[in-house]
């Protein structure tokens, strides 16, 4: 497991690296380790150096895992959710934010589930920033709407903004996708929308954690980087 804390030490050096540059603040950029896929014993490593949020991409996983862990651990949804699994999530006091939140019907299902469970869920809304009919996502020009409708829900709360950006081996490519993500954000925050806030800008993985970081990403989701290559098993 010595390679995972290497791996670890890497990312933190390049966030490190890439806020100085641009002039951020470390405090406001989160590394997410995603463990999707990821053993118990991987996580616990990364686990023993301090971080306890985690990102799962399964619902099924997600409540594997829980089972095994300690009440310091908490988790984030980063995976296309059905509706039909939302009532798990509310009932997982450690489900800390849903990122991929990309329809009102879904957002709906998760304020109905978490009046149910007595809680309000933090939620991103998913934006298709490549307007790429292939991928999950609302596209940009009918975000502030919805926002809008959902901001009145009293059982979830809206805390930003999540992207998949295109893949590309060249960085420059995906930040007109980060900083469109970006831009969304200051508009929405212009609109002052009760019970809205765009605090979270959930943006970047590790071929392209520094032009998020430049762009204002606040949660970087990193897996394979850190954890090596996934247990699909």
């Amino acid at each position: 497991m010595e390679d995972i804390n290497d791996n670890l030490l890497k990312i933190e050096e390049r966030i490190k690296v890439a806020a100085k540059r641009s002039g951020r603040d470390l405090s406001e950029i989160k590394l997410l380790p995603i463990s999707k896929y990821h053993s118990l014993d991987k996580i616990q490593v990364v686990l023993d150096k301090g971080y306890v949020e985690f990102g799962e991409s399964r619902v099924q996983e997600l409540m594997e895992k829980d089972e095994e862990f300690s009440s310091d651990v908490e988790w984030h949804m980063i995976g296309h959710l059905q509706r039909n699994k939302v009532k798990y999530l509310a009932r997982m006091t450690r489900c800390k934010l849903i990122h991929s939140v990309d329809s009102l019907r879904l957002a709906k299902e998760i304020n109905k589930r978490a009046k149910q469970e007595e809680r309000v869920m933090d939620i991103l809304i998913q934006i298709n920033t490549a307007q790429d009919d292939n991928k999950f996502g609302i596209y940009t020009k009918e975000a502030i709407e919805m926002v809008k409708k959902i901001g009145s829900f009293k059982n979830v709360k809206i805390r930003g903004l999540m992207t998949i950006a295109p893949y590309s081996d060249d960085p420059e490519e995906v930040r007109p996708a980060f900083r469109k993500l970006r831009k969304l954000a200051e508009k929405i925050e212009a609109e002052e929308i009760e019970g809205v806030e765009m605090k979270e800008l959930s943006m970047g993985m590790s071929n392209d954690l520094e032009v998020a970081i430049e762009e204002g990403a606040t949660i970087l989701r990193v897996g394979s980087a850190i954890f090596g290559e996934r247990e699909y098993n």
